[in-house]
């Protein structure tokens, strides 16, 4: 057995899907040392995950690579949807137009690719073949075993991330619990070319009902990069059809090896429900698959921790499971590289179960629900439902970790402690001729404190600044949105930090702020704390939850 000298890395993660692969690129952009394993020989060729949410795009944005990811990916705009071969009202993929990123669709293995070339920029590789088999932890760290192609390898590290999927070593090594249920179905998913003339970037949902109004079959297909090319899901024809595993892990959930649909499957289906006449070619793979939906009782324990299909899986009904998980893993990596430095609160890792294990509950819930009863089955205006499936409504109100909401206007204008921070426009500085986002001036930075007011208010920053670079030196960014449209004003002229001006009122708009304000922008884009007006011990009551007295 080969031992490590216990300074490989601070932080070991298990699996590289798209959610160790988050969490490995978070830890090395902010310079934490971790090594990133997985037990399979290369990335697998699988369009499996596709959706891709809005609120991710932001993720990556503020991360550094949402380019790559926008030039490699295509739109997905909407929705067409055929019952018994009649055509239904069109369901149009349609945010605010506030909102920097619309809905899209990138097949998952071009996701890795993307993380994975990013996380390579770091130094750091995914050590391919290798597979965590056990793992203790004491009061100090982790001690992991490993099997790698040069044998047993025994890592201490300072923490271990199971991003290890549905059948998690990580979660029973824990012995956390993870109930839910499995449903009887089996589908089959392939990745192919259709010569229909469908519009462009709309998926397909087509249905046919039996006598008694029920479903008893189906066809969903996902656009994809390339010519007419979609991914397609469909039940289970009676020749590849198994009863279910018995014995051994209960968790029935993913691809299944040994009985892959062949073209003539594929277009069997077509031929049934297609709403044009079409044929199927140039299959890339194809597998069958099977869905369970369940929740683990708790995100970690001590110095481990579970993020996405290692904590959480349900149905694949409107995107949800890939992205809630990178979401996991963000929310978990800025809090473990404070915990790394020494620069957190003692409840600051305690705060990612509290945060993340309830929208891991709601996803689930409501997935199972909308497989069962379609989109319907949650009765929200069309606004919000769109605003839901794009995560855009996820938040962290009532957390540990932000700040408690006003009892007097829990709910006034603009965003509150703990919710999204929105992104706006026409921002202005001193020397670029051209107005910038708020979304610009966040990316590739830890806490912010957006200092808002008119010109004059700037006068009395000083000692604001002055105390949070004093408890929070190197760790918060501090910047100032003035109300005033006109740049040179006396009032910011030598000012100690820099300046923008709301020039068109949209933050104020989106803020809803009209006098002064103080607003913490946490590293993963969510409201820390608001404070109208800005106060030196209501930043420091705030800080000090994050980052210790």
């Amino acid at each position: 057995m080969v031992h490590s000298d216990g300074s490989a890395a601070d932080v070991l993660v298990a699996g590289a899907g798209p959610v160790g692969l988050t969490a490995a690129a978070e830890l090395r952009r902010r310079g934490i040392s971790c090594r990133i394993v997985d037990r399979l020989p290369a990335r697998l060729p699988y369009a499996k995950a596709v959706g891709i949410q809005p609120r991710t795009l932001e993720i990556w944005d503020r991360m550094g690579f949402v380019r790559a990811a926008l030039e490699a990916a295509v739109p997905m705009r909407g929705q067409l949807t055929y019952v018994n071969g009649v055509e239904q009202p069109r369901l149009d993929l349609v945010l605010p137009p506030e909102v920097p990123y619309r809905f899209a669709a990138l097949p998952q293995y071009e996701t890795e690719r993307i993380i994975e070339e990013f996380l390579e920029g770091f130094g750091t590789r995914i050590e391919r073949g290798t597979e965590l088999v056990s793992f203790v932890q004491d009061a100090d760290g982790v001690t992991s075993r490993l099997t790698t192609p040069a044998g047993d390898e025994e890592v201490r590290t300072r923490f271990l991330v199971g991003c290890d999927g549905a059948h998690s070593v990580v979660r029973k090594g824990l012995g956390l619990t993870f109930e839910g249920g499995a449903f009887p179905e089996e589908y089959m998913l392939a990745d192919v070319e259709v010569d229909w003339d469908l519009p462009y970037a709309y998926g397909v949902r087509a249905m046919h009902h039996d006598a008694r109004g029920a479903v008893d079959d189906v066809l969903v297909c996902i656009p994809l990069p390339g010519e007419r090319r979609y991914r397609v899901s469909m039940t289970v024809p009676p020749e590849l059809s198994a009863a279910p595993p018995s014995g051994g892990d209960a968790v029935l959930h993913g691809l299944e090896g040994g009985r892959a649909p062949e073209l003539g499957h594929v277009q069997a289906v077509l031929d049934r429900l297609s709403p044009q006449p079409t044929t199927a070619s140039a299959m890339r793979w194809s597998s069958v698959f099977r869905i369970s939906h369940r929740l683990v009782d708790r995100y970690g324990e001590g110095r481990v921790f579970v993020a996405g299909d290692a904590a959480h899986i349900h149905p694949p009904t409107g995107a949800q499971g890939m992205n809630t998980g990178i979401q996991d893993a963000w929310n978990l990596a800025w809090k473990l590289a404070l915990a790394v430095r020494g620069a957190g609160a003692p409840g600051l890792l305690a705060s990612y179960d509290a945060e993340r294990r309830p929208v891991g509950a709601e996803v689930v819930g409501r997935t199972v629900r909308q497989a069962a009863e379609g989109v319907q089955a949650d009765p929200e205006d069309a606004d919000t439902l769109m605003m839901r499936q794009a995560q855009l409504l996820v938040g962290y109100r009532g957390s540990p970790l932000v700040q408690a909401a006003e009892p007097a206007d829990p709910d006034g204008p603009g965003p509150r402690p703990g919710d999204r921070a929105p992104d706006c426009g026409g921002l202005s500085g001193h020397i670029a001729a051209y107005p910038v986002r708020l979304y610009d001036l966040l990316r590739g930075r830890e806490h912010m404190l957006l200092l808002y007011g008119p010109g004059p208010a700037l006068d009395g920053l000083a000692d604001l600044t002055s105390a949070v670079r004093g408890f929070a030196t190197g760790r918060v960014g501090v910047c100032a949105i003035l109300a005033e449209a006109e740049p040179g004003a006396a009032a910011d002229r030598g000012a100690q930090l820099p300046v923008y001006r709301d020039g068109r009122g949209e933050f104020a708009r989106m803020y809803g702020v009209r006098e002064p304000a103080a607003f913490v922008v946490r590293p993963d884009g969510y409201l820390g704390a608001r404070l109208c007006p800005p106060t030196v011990s209501g930043l420091s009551a705030h800080f000090s939850q994050v980052f210790g007295s």
